[in-house]
């Protein structure tokens, strides 16, 4: 089964007659013939009952035809979008948890202002996990901690970030990994980029945390 096979299947039901439907769709009759016939073999059913000179559709038929319009229309609506001027369809975007509630709200909303076609599909989670779904074709771009070191993707600054430790109240100023040497701390999960970022802190003055509580957000 095929496109032209449809519209072939649905130039014969909407005229009644292989001549018809031949003029119609610009090919010989006895190449629509062929077609249609081959189309039925292909789904063991007969989508005509031949009168004569006329065919008009069996109760498969009718079943089908619906099927073959929705189909067609699907496809002259894949082909608007990739050839219009103006950008549509869905564009999923990725993003860390933090970036997605406090950077990006303004922008997309800018963005959708300008192409209200574009349907955002957001997903966050961690850099790592967010440059895999890039690589693995599931997500279309994505906000993460950089700098992009895959070599397969290119990076672009759009934020510059700051990285805090929080301590308890009282708690002295902590200006070197050394001075909280075996302490135990919270941090995201493992593949989370300020993570990596936080444990390299630790091994550049040749320090380690102790216990590391995993959370899933910022939330907590």
């Amino acid at each position: 089964m095929d496109l032209t096979q449809l519209e072939m299947f649905n130039a014969v039901a909407q005229t009644g007659s292989i001549t018809l439907a031949a003029q119609k769709v610009h090919r010989v009759p006895s190449n629509l013939t062929t077609r249609i016939r081959q189309l039925e073999a292909d789904l063991g059913v007969e989508l005509f009952i031949r009168e004569n000179q006329r065919l008009r559709l069996s109760p498969a038929g009718h079943s089908f035809l619906r099927y073959s319009q929705q189909i067609l229309a699907l496809v002259d609506e894949a082909r608007m979008v990739v050839a219009g001027d103006e950008p549509q369809g869905l564009f999923a975007l990725g993003s860390l948890e933090s970036t997605a509630a406090v950077r990006i709200p303004e922008t997309l909303a800018r963005y959708n202002q300008r192409y209200p076609k574009i349907q955002f599909d957001l997903a966050t989670g961690p850099s790592g996990t967010m440059i895999d779904g890039v690589t693995e074709g599931t997500l279309s771009a994505a906000f993460v901690d950089g700098p992009v070191m895959h070599p397969g993707l290119e990076g672009i600054p759009v934020y510059r970030e700051e990285m805090m430790i929080v301590t308890p109240h009282g708690h002295a100023p902590v200006k070197r990994a050394s001075e909280v040497n075996g302490a135990s701390i919270y941090a995201f999960r493992a593949n989370c980029s300020y993570r990596r970022h936080f444990e390299s802190w630790f091994h550049a003055d040749r320090a380690s945390p102790g216990r590391i509580h995993e959370m899933e957000s910022y939330h907590g």
